[in-house]
């Protein structure tokens, strides 16, 4: 089969494509004909060698795709071969990849559109509301609003009544309103255009400087940083800083580790969703759609700045 392989540590210049072996499928698993896959920020971090606990290279890249379920293993009962299904798993820039971590594409969704269903809908909708726990009337700030998660999260917010402030691009900017973000701001606008103590949620994705910006516009004691990625870098707060200075909640939500460690937590934001997708509030997804071969091309406009919304390759 066609894959994208990552040679090296040096970026998505170094990706390639080859011929490799499909894979098996193993207990607990099902293997998956993809129809399309998912490009994520996390993938480009992995290109780097930054992403904590990611592939070392040789590696096939991409984990998120939707696409035909061809092979069940033993011990999967909720998936019959011919379904479609959308998840998470190993080598997803490829035509075959095996998943443990899947959900039925809506019915009438084709591939492409179920894409971000569970990374980027389902990291939003967790972090909002079962992590931020997110209510009417609450002050949002949500980060690079113009991106996958980003877009779930301006809907999701606005959808339960809250106030919504995004940072994006400039060129970004009239997408972002559209969704129905009430603000719109360049992140380096941050510091003079949100005051210090005034947000209830923070959706935080960018880290390095920006971390402690989110910490210090972060309501005392009841506001809450959820933490959902490093684009920028690492970056740290002390616990006196917490203590005496910054007393806010600052959580982290990383969702495989979420999905693995609060499976029934997991089970309740994907009934939510199931819910979202009834109300209309989330759509069949439209991704950009490049062609497998031009994964490193996709993934080198993502760590640019200069793509909007959901990416996907298709085999």
């Amino acid at each position: 089969m066609r894959a994208l392989e990552q040679a090296s540590a040096g970026g998505p210049g170094d990706m390639r494509l080859v011929e490799v072996e499909a894979p098996t499928v193993a207990a607990g698993e099902v293997l998956v004909r993809v129809g399309a896959a998912g490009v994520n920020f996390a993938d480009v971090m992995q290109t780097r060698g930054t992403y904590d606990g990611g592939p070392r290279p040789p590696y096939l890249a991409g984990f998120e795709a939707a696409g035909e379920v061809v092979a069940v293993g033993s011990g999967v009962s909720d998936v019959a071969v011919g379904e479609h299904v959308v998840g998470t798993g190993y080598g997803a820039f490829a035509e075959y990849m095996v998943m443990a971590d899947f959900v039925a594409v809506p019915a009438g969704w084709a591939d492409e559109e179920a894409l971000g269903m569970v990374l980027n809908w389902g990291t939003a909708l967790a972090a909002l509301r079962h992590l931020g726990q997110l209510t009417a009337g609450d002050a949002v700030l949500i980060h690079a609003a113009a991106g996958g998660v980003g877009q779930a999260a301006v809907r999701i917010a606005k959808y339960y009544g809250s106030t919504v402030i995004a940072t994006a691009s400039a060129s970004k900017h009239d997408v972002v309103r559209r969704l129905g973000a009430d603000r719109v701001i360049e992140i380096g606008e941050l510091k003079a255009e949100v005051s210090d103590a005034s947000v209830d949620v923070v959706l935080e994705s960018v880290g390095g400087e920006t971390f402690r910006r989110s910490i210090e516009v972060a309501r005392r004691v009841t506001g809450k940083v959820i933490v959902i990625g490093a684009a920028a870098g690492e970056s740290s707060i002390s616990n006196w800083e917490l203590n005496f200075k910054h007393p806010v909640q600052v959580i982290g939500h990383h969702l495989t580790t979420f999905i693995q460690q609060a499976p029934e937590l997991f089970a309740d934001v994907m009934a939510e969703l199931g819910k979202l997708i009834d109300a209309g509030l989330y759509p069949p997804g439209k991704p950009t759609v490049y062609d497998l071969a031009d994964g490193p091309k996709a993934l080198a406009e993502l760590e640019a700045g200069v793509t909007i919304g959901k990416l996907a390759l298709k085999p």
